[in-house]
């Protein structure tokens, strides 16, 4: 059961390691682009490819839908990037439904435990795979792996190399959940130091030139390649996707912009300076700053 890019690796994995995967559950086609086409989801796509049966609910309780499913007589349910189950659904399967999630459980529960981590500035994340329960992202864990994040890597970068550790990762689970070798271990309750990953808003995008460099830097990398995070130049929107930082001492006001017209643009910070490498002004597409500066008059009012 997934959708995006993320859980095809997955997928794939089960399927070169030799399981019987039964069926693909996924989102339904929905309207996407200019022309406002059906598309298929990346899982659906590589599920087709590969001839295997495709389930696409539109709501996960319809009778139809718990009928197909329990037909398919499968017994262990994986879930990678997919919505959330019901009972009936999870609770199917004489092994039970496992999840793949991007943290260490029970760090970044929630909907964007990539994003989260790399806006706050964690030196290392990893994957989880763990039984599903009642609540978000509280079952028992399965097994568990690590990985750095770089100083400079973004949320996609981490996403990349993320999909392929939890690939790797569902298969040792589902081998050992086979095999009797896994034992389940309950996640630690101390709520008080849990960092949490909820949905990214817009408000989550809006640069504020207050916090450090470092901070703004991190929401940038953090939210890069999508959505973006957001400020503004010459009253237009600007996402930016890249950046560096330094903690050059100025006695300018935060947000205040600096520029030679040519190869640089950078905003102040609490603490010192944002450069803006890769950006996207308002109807425009995202390009390099130097190219961008090129067809770009940064003394306009």
């Amino acid at each position: 059961m997934g959708t995006p890019a993320f859980a095809v690796a997955s997928l794939d994995a089960l399927l070169q390691a030799g399981f019987n995967v039964v069926a693909v559950v996924t989102a339904p086609d929905k309207p996407a682009g200019r022309g406002m086409k059906l598309t298929e989801s990346a899982v659906k796509q590589y599920a087709v490819a590969h001839r295997l049966p495709v389930l696409q609910p539109e709501k996960l309780k319809a009778p139809e839908f718990i009928e197909a499913l329990q037909s398919l007589q499968a017994d262990l349910q994986v879930v990678v990037a997919f919505r959330m189950l019901p009972e009936i659904v999870w609770n199917m399967p004489p092994m039970g439904t496992i999840n793949v999630h991007g943290s260490l459980l029970p760090q970044y529960r929630g909907a964007a435990p990539i994003n989260w981590a790399v806006i706050n500035g964690e030196k290392t994340t990893g994957v989880t795979t763990f039984k599903l329960q009642h609540a978000i992202d509280t079952g028992n864990i399965l097994l568990q792996a690590s990985m750095p994040i770089g100083d400079n890597e973004t949320a996609g970068e981490v996403h990349d190399r993320m999909k392929n550790l939890g690939a790797e990762l569902l298969v040792k689970t589902v081998t050992g959940l086979v095999d009797g070798s896994i034992h389940e271990q309950p996640q630690p309750t101390d709520e008080g130091q849990l960092k949490h990953a909820p949905k990214i808003f817009t408000e989550t995008c809006q640069i504020d030139w207050n916090h450090s460099a470092a901070s703004i830097h991190n929401q940038i990398r953090g939210l890069s390649p999508f959505p973006g995070a957001i400020t503004q130049l010459h009253g237009k929107m600007l996402k930016v996707f890249e950046s560096s930082f330094s903690t050059e001492a100025h006695h300018q006001t935060p947000g205040s912009i600096d520029s030679d017209g040519k190869t640089y643009i950078r905003y102040a910070a609490i603490d010192g300076w944002v450069n803006i490498l890769t950006l996207q002004m308002e109807g425009k597409k995202r390009m390099a700053v130097a190219d961008f500066l090129r067809g770009y008059r940064m003394d306009q009012a």
